[in-house]
C-alpha cells in the first residue's frame, strides 16, 4: 500500500491498514483445497499412462491433504476469534453463505485421493480407515449445507429477482460429490446390507442433488440471458455449472463399477444407465464450457483482476476430466480418451495459474481484505 507523505502543517498520518488475516476468511477458501485435490484425482483417474503420472498425482494429493490441514486449522481461528462475522457469513445473505458448500467438497475429495492414491504412501488399510472418516464427515455436512443453505433461501435471505447466479449451485452440488466417490469404499465394506446400503444411499444423494440443482438452473439462466453477470469478478463462476454435470456423469459410472460387489442383479442396467446418461450430459458439458470459456477469455480482455472466484476453473473442470475418463475406460472409445486428457491439461493450466495469483494475494495480504478494489491481486 503507497501511503503519500504530508507537509509538516498537515494532519497526523492515519496508521498503516492492518492485515487481518483470519477476520475475512470465509468457507470460499476451501476451493483451494477442491481444486488442488481434482488435480491428484484427475491424473489417477486418467484412461493413459505416462511416466512420472502417478508421481505427481500422489504429491498434489499430499499438498491438497496438507491445504485441508491448514485451511480447516485457520477457519477454527476465524470461527473462535470473529464470531460476528462468521455469524454475518451464514445468515445476513448468500453471497458467503453458498459456500458452505466448498468444506464438504473439500473433505470428500481429499478422503478420495487418500484411497486412491495415499494407499501408496500409508498403506490400504490406513487409507481406508482415513478415506472412510472424511467420507463419512463431508457427507453429513454436504447433507446438513444441501439442505440448510436452500432452507435459509426460503426463510431468511432478502434476495431481489435478477440475483442469482451460478454460486448458488454450490451447496446443492456437495452431495453429488458425496455420491460420486462413496463407491470406492464398497469393496471395504462387508458383503451385503452394507454395500447395498452404501450403492442405493448413493444414489439417493444423486438424485437429490441433479433435481436440486434442475431446480436452481432456471434461475441463473434467466440472470445470464437478462440481467448479466456482474461484477466481472463474477464471471469466472460460470465454470460452476460444470460441477454437477461432470459430477453426475462420474457419479453413474462409479456406481455402476461398485455394482457388481453391492447389486450384481442391476449391474447390468446400471453400467447401460451410466453411459445412457453420461454421454449425453458431457456433450452439453462441453457446450456449457465453450460458452464459459469464451465469456471468461472477454472479461480477461476487459481487465477483470483476480479473485478467489478463480478457483471455479478448476474443481468444476477435474470433475469433466473424470466423467470423461470414466465414460472412455467403460465405452473403450478413443474419442473420449482424447477429452479426458484436453480436459486435464487445461485444469493444470488453471490449477498453476489459480495457485500462482492466491500465493501471490495471500503473501501481499490483499487476499486478507473485506474489498480487493479495482486491481488484480497477483503477478
Amino acid at each position: 500500500m503507497v501511503t503519500s507523505i504530508a507537509p509538516a502543517a498537515a494532519a497526523p498520518l492515519a496508521a498503516p491498514e492492518r492485515v487481518e488475516p483470519f477476520r475475512h476468511l470465509g468457507p470460499n477458501w476451501y476451493a483451494c483445497v477442491m481444486g488442488t485435490a481434482i488435480v491428484a484425482n484427475g491424473a489417477g483417474a486418467l484412461p493413459v499412462s505416462v511416466p512420472g503420472q502417478r508421481g505427481f498425482a500422489v504429491g498434489v494429493w499430499a499438498l491438497s491433504a496438507v491445504l485441508l490441514l491448514v485451511i480447516m486449522a485457520a477457519r477454527t481461528v476465524h470461527l473462535l476469534r470473529y464470531r460476528a462475522e462468521a455469524r454475518a457469513q451464514l445468515l445476513d445473505g448468500p453471497a458467503m453463505a453458498v459456500f458452505y458448500g466448498c468444506p464438504p467438497m473439500a473433505l470428500l475429495a481429499v478422503g478420495y485421493g487418500t484411497l486412491t492414491l495415499g494407499r501408496h504412501v500409508i498403506g490400504l488399510e490406513a487409507a481406508v480407515t482415513v478415506d472412510l472418516v472424511l467420507w463419512t464427515v463431508g457427507t453429513l455436512y454436504a447433507l446438513v449445507a444441501g439442505y440448510g443453505i436452500p432452507y435459509l433461501f426460503v426463510v431468511r435471505y432478502q434476495v431481489r429477482p435478477g440475483t442469482a447466479d451460478p454460486t448458488w449451485l454450490l451447496p446443492v452440488v456437495a452431495p453429488m460429490v458425496a455420491a460420486a466417490l462413496g463407491p470406492a469404499l464398497v469393496p471395504h465394506l462387508p458383503a451385503g446390507a452394507a454395500r447395498e446400503s452404501m450403492l442405493y444411499g448413493c444414489y439417493a444423494m444423486f438424485g437429490m442433488s441433479l433435481l436440486a440443482t434442475l431446480v436452481l438452473l432456471p434461475g441463473i439462466w434467466t440472470r445470464l440471458v437478462h440481467d448479466k453477470l456482474a461484477p466481472i469478478a463474477l464471471t469466472p463462476t460460470l465454470f460452476l455449472v460444470l460441477g454437477p454435470l461432470g459430477q453426475s456423469t462420474t457419479a453413474v459410472n462409479q456406481l455402476a463399477g461398485a455394482a457388481a460387489d453391492a447389486a450384481p442383479r442391476y449391474a447390468g442396467a446400471m453400467g447401460a444407465f451410466a453411459v445412457l446418461y453420461g454421454v449425453p450430459v458431457m456433450g452439453f458439458a462441453m457446450l456449457w464450457l465453450a460458452i464459459a470459456a469464451t465469456a471468461n477469455a472477454r472479461a480477461l480482455r476487459r481487465g477483470m483482476p483476480f479473485a478467489m472466484t478463480w478457483w471455479g476453473y478448476t474443481f468444476p473442470v477435474g470433475t469433466c476430466v473424470t466423467g470423461a475418463a470414466a465414460l472412455a475406460g467403460r465405452t473403450g472409445l478413443g474419442a473420449l480418451t482424447v477429452l479426458a486428457v484436453g480436459l486435464y491439461l487445461l485444469l493444470v493450466t488453471a490449477w498453476v495459474t489459480a495457485a500462482a495469483h492466491t500465493a501471490y494475494g495471500a503473501l501481499s495480504g490483499r487476499l486478507f481484505r473485506p474489498a480487493l478494489g479495482p486491481r488484480p491481486a497477483g503477478p
